[in-house]
């Protein structure tokens, strides 16, 4: 059973509930930053990562083992992204406009979780 709450779906299933819903695998964090241009810089610096994609909203860095959002949230919610070869099966999904598809639903405690579709590995749009 679901709940669309603040625009998103809120899923309410119990732990043995018949689901063939799956997670794949982490794809990202999303965090809040109040300025996207210092903050990749900060973590280009500080880090040594690369970055997949910027614009004025939001950036994906690229680290060894896993990916990090940085967003401005009132363009983008803080979040927590997971792929999955079923995403479809917790709502529409809906393309972005750096080709990617997703869903977000809200958990029981009102975070946001991304599920992104898994038939596509992210590839940033300046190298394609």
């Amino acid at each position: 059973m679901s709940e669309i709450v603040d625009g998103r779906k809120e899923l309410a299933q119990s732990a043995d509930a018949d689901c063939d819903c799956s997670l794949d695998s982490l794809h990202h964090v999303a965090i809040a930053v109040d300025d996207i241009a210092a903050a990749v810089s900060w973590y280009r610096s500080t880090f040594k990562c690369s970055v997949k994609y910027e614009d004025k909203t939001w950036a994906l860095l690229g680290f060894k083992n896993s990916d990090l959002a940085l967003v401005i949230p009132e363009q983008h919610p803080p979040h927590i992204a997971f792929s999955s070869s079923e995403a479809e099966s917790f709502g529409e999904l809906k393309t972005h406009r750096d080709g990617t598809r997703s869903t977000y639903v809200s958990d029981c405690s009102g975070n946001s979780v991304e599920v992104m579709a898994g038939d596509r590995d992210w590839r940033c749009t300046r190298c394609v």
